[in-house]
């Protein structure tokens, strides 16, 4: 930190004390969100906002944390403001565009009706996630066998939310209904971002924890479950690589280097939900890895497709 002020001098652009306070260790919020990232304060120096904490486990946040940049290279973090509280479990996936927090999260003491209904919920959202991507596949032009493959998706996820709902009601749960807001077609810039961090990160890790359930749970039905979906899911983190490996070819160097950030942070924010501890019901007849294992499962994709 002291070489780099030193370097700097005097922080008197945005840009200076945005990087200072990433070199300080802090995770600092897209230039798109509001309010902006960086702010000049009305005495000296600058304010960047960012984030902190995760969304996954009971008792868990997600914040903005206001960290103050002084002129002369001064990095001092701010109490956070909490903008969302986390859920009782996490279920990876595909999840759209558009989905709203829903508006009443239930409550069920059995921690497997919990994390089924959240599961249900999220299956029932992918349905929405692959006709949406079926539809901007075909107005960018991808071939016909993409857009069958993101078709044939959605019926899958039918199915996943007809038995993960069974699930979740056999555990004392009432999964919440996704609401999922109608947003115009992207630009296929946005479809290839969203598609490396719901596919080829989520979706992809979805797929190899299906597999370990399918394995390891020691419910029968759970296990039988699992043991389709985890056949399903392969095919859909299949498509999410198939997509990326369309559009590679087409992209700048910028735009591959944009991709492969968004694939890193959305690595950083499963590994921070994987390493919330689980209900010993959900590790033993779910069949759910412990978190030890869930981060060395993501060391394993890691090493072999995100790297």
């Amino acid at each position: 930190m002291e070489s780099l002020r030193q370097l700097l001098g005097t922080i008197d652009r945005a840009q200076e004390a945005a990087l200072l306070a990433f070199a300080a260790g802090h995770d600092v919020c897209s230039p798109s969100e509001y309010p902006p990232a960086v702010g000049v304060n009305p005495d000296e120096g600058f304010t960047v906002l960012v984030q902190d904490g995760h969304a996954c486990g009971e008792g868990t946040w997600t914040a903005r944390v206001p960290v103050r940049v002084s002129s002369s290279g001064e990095v001092v973090k701010y109490e956070p403001i909490i903008v969302k509280y986390g859920d009782s479990g996490c279920y990876p996936g595909r999840r759209p565009v558009g989905l709203q927090d829903p508006l009443a999260q239930g409550s069920c003491e059995d921690a497997r009706g919990a994390w089924f209904a959240r599961a249900a919920r999220l299956e029932a959202a992918s349905i929405h996630a692959f006709l949406r991507l079926r539809e901007e596949l075909a107005l960018h032009g991808a071939g016909q066998a993409l857009q069958d493959a993101a078709l044939a998706s959605a019926a899958d996820e039918v199915r996943h939310a007809e038995v993960t709902t069974r699930l979740a009601r056999r555990f004392g749960a009432v999964p919440p209904l996704p609401s999922v807001a109608d947003v115009p077609p992207r630009p296929l810039r946005e479809v290839l971002l969203d598609n490396a961090v719901e596919g080829c990160v989520r979706e992809t890790y979805s797929a190899l924890l299906a597999h370990h359930q399918a394995l390891h749970a020691e419910d029968p039905e759970i296990r039988e479950a699992m043991v389709r979906i985890a056949e399903d899911e392969t095919r859909h983190a299949g498509l999410s690589w198939d997509i990326d490996a369309w559009a590679m070819p087409h992209l700048s160097t910028e735009e591959q280097a944009r991709l492969r950030e968004a694939r890193r942070q959305a690595v950083a924010e499963l590994r921070a939900e994987v390493a919330v501890p689980l209900d010993a019901r959900l590790t033993a007849e779910a069949g759910l890895p412990s978190p030890a294992v869930s981060l060395a499962l993501l060391d394993s994709l890691e090493q072999e497709l995100w790297a």
